[in-house]
């Protein structure tokens, strides 16, 4: 069957569109906006209250959570602070149905003019399936901040995030495989590579979930060592019984794991770079590599920069954003290495 580019474009769309929701859900934990809205309704709540009575009823069901209960009511926490909340919470979800009503549509019309083949079909059923876990994880992610803590489940919080990115490379990598129907053989060496630099990286990104979600970057400001000259500063052992728990629950453990996996994900990319000097590349599979060496520096930088100043806003924000980049530069690599 004949790629039509309408496909194409309707796949890399919803990329765009994964993109745009996961940076306005980068916006919502960074303003603490994810716990504004305290119940999920598919129709109710597609738009924001519409007077100013409705925010006021609103606002006083907020009121009877903890998180106005144990911080909020604390700061003078006004409507209109609510408000604001309010809006990256909406927006964040709002941009979650279109993505539903941008897939679901085109699809269809798509499977009635016969536009895609048989393995096509399969993977775009695999993303709906993969849209639908995904609209559940997040509720499952602030149910859990609604009960008797002001805060989500710093484990909830990764796995939605690195699902949403997950669900992202897979949308790209069904736009690749339309794009590129023609491969060349697969250079295995470097694929195996990047293969477990993807693993490395998808780590990273759960523990960068782990971080956000114990705000554990707000602590040992400093670089290369952690606070008093400390590779392995001593808070770590003293947070939790064990270092299991210390590494996947204690605030300084969850950043030691982040931090010191940062090196390593620069390391296995430049070990890719330096071995792919090796092969005769073509065209897209050496752009790759070479964006992938420029992301990761990049992200790098923006790692300690955010550390240092103590996660503002747009810092932060950056932070999350260039992982996408980076996982984006990956899933091409590893596409172009793939047969």
């Amino acid at each position: 069957m004949k790629t039509n580019k309408s496909v194409i474009y309707w796949l890399l769309s919803g990329c765009v569109l994964l993109f745009i929701m996961v940076t306005v859900g980068g916006i919502t934990r960074l303003t603490n906006s994810g716990l504004s809205m305290t119940d999920w309704h598919l129709i109710n709540d597609t738009f924001p209250p519409m007077s100013e009575e409705k925010w006021v009823e609103a606002f006083e069901e907020y009121k009877k959570f903890p998180e106005y209960q144990k911080v909020n009511q604390y700061k003078d926490f006004k409507l209109d602070d609510y408000k604001f909340i309010f809006f990256w919470e909406w927006f964040h979800r709002f941009i979650g149905r279109i993505i539903g009503v941008v897939f679901i549509i085109p699809f269809v019309y798509f499977l009635i003019k016969k536009q895609l083949d048989k393995e096509t079909i399969k993977k775009c059923f695999i993303l709906l399936g993969m849209g639908a876990f995904q609209g559940f994880l997040g509720w499952f992610m602030v149910a859990s901040g609604l009960k008797d803590m002001p805060d989500v489940s710093h484990f909830r919080l990764a796995i939605h995030l690195t699902f949403a990115f997950i669900t992202f490379a897979y949308t790209l990598w069904v736009a690749l495989d339309l794009i590129y129907p023609e491969r060349k053989l697969p250079v295995l060496e470097l694929r195996k590579i990047a293969r477990i630099a993807l693993v490395i990286l998808i780590i990273q990104i759960i523990y960068g979930g782990f971080v956000a979600g114990l705000n554990a970057g707000l602590i040992h400001n400093h670089w290369p060592l952690m606070s008093d000259g400390q590779f392995f500063h001593e808070s770590i052992q003293l947070e939790q019984s064990n270092l299991l728990l210390a590494f996947t629950e204690g605030k300084s453990g969850v950043q030691f794991i982040h931090r010191t996996f940062a090196y390593l994900v620069v390391g296995m990319i430049i070990f890719l770079f330096i071995k792919s000097r090796k092969f005769v590349l073509d065209k897209t599979q050496d752009n790759g590599v070479k964006t992938l060496l420029v992301f990761v520096f990049i992200q790098f930088l923006l790692g300690i920069f955010t550390l240092l100043f103590h996660v503002p806003l747009w810092l932060g924000l950056a932070h999350q954003i260039m992982a996408f980049f980076l996982l984006t530069a990956m899933t091409f690599t590893l596409h172009r290495f793939t047969k």
